[in-house]
């Protein structure tokens, strides 16, 4: 299957990686809805409760408690499927990375057209304001990060109960429909309207690579279930 991949990958050059958290799991940045996932995990509220805009409205002293603890790993390091994936967009044949991750880590790897379909922990701003922030602005605070006109700092990154950025859909539903090979990595297709996205590919190949079933597989030309960065590590030939 991996020489299937590598075949598929040499004859093209219009690529789109669709990827969620299982890009980053070899990273060290944990999954949700795995066995070990944050959504299996106990917490004075459920993860999909404090991770919603209306907690972070209500009680942004425990969203802020939460994220800080368990949505920011600044540790983490590019794995070998954001080094494959920044070497195929080098090269040419990959065209966009569409990720649902908050990370930061395809860029980190050298990626330089993704598009972050949930934000980035990287960017904050002030709600009151609008004045935008760095990383540092959350991790080196205490409670509730504030702003220099005393509002308070938001990361900017989507919360339950919160629309896509227009743009970042756009772009990105663009880059699936002209893209000639879509590889799915990483997600389980559970998390919408993301996971709609797909709908739109109206090229020839689809790879998946994940590695538990989705309700995706059947549309699929090539399915793997190693772990992308392995999968992406040995076809591209990165250590």
């Amino acid at each position: 299957m991996y020489e299937e991949l590598k075949k598929i990958i040499d004859e093209s050059n219009n690529i789109v990686i669709f990827g969620g958290a299982g890009v980053s799991t070899e990273s060290g940045i944990p999954d949700f809805r795995s066995v070990d996932g944050l959504y299996n995990q106990k917490y004075k509220y459920p993860p999909e409760t404090i991770l919603s805009h209306s907690f972070f409205m209500t009680r942004p002293g425990d969203f802020f408690d939460f994220y800080r603890d368990k949505m920011i790993c600044l540790d983490a390091k590019p794995n070998r499927a954001h080094k494959a994936l920044a070497a195929l967009e080098k090269s040419g044949k990959l065209r966009a990375v569409i990720t649902q991750n908050i990370d930061g880590l395809h860029q980190a790897a050298g990626s330089k057209r993704v598009y972050e379909l949930h934000g980035s922990v990287h960017r904050n701003y002030c709600v009151r304001c609008r004045k935008f922030y760095g990383i540092e602005a959350v991790t080196e605070s205490e409670g509730i990060p504030k702003c220099t006109c005393g509002g308070i700092i938001k990361p900017d990154v989507v919360l339950y109960e919160e629309g896509l950025d227009d743009s970042t859909v756009e772009n990105s539903v663009k880059a699936i429909a002209e893209a000639d090979v879509l590889i799915v990595g990483g997600t389980s297709l559970n998390v919408y309207p993301a996971a709609g996205f797909l709908n739109y590919f109206r090229g020839s190949t689809i790879v998946l690579l994940n590695k538990s079933e989705t309700s995706f597989d059947k549309n699929a030309d090539l399915v793997i279930r190693d772990p992308i960065g392995q999968v992406l590590g040995e076809v591209c030939s990165i250590d």
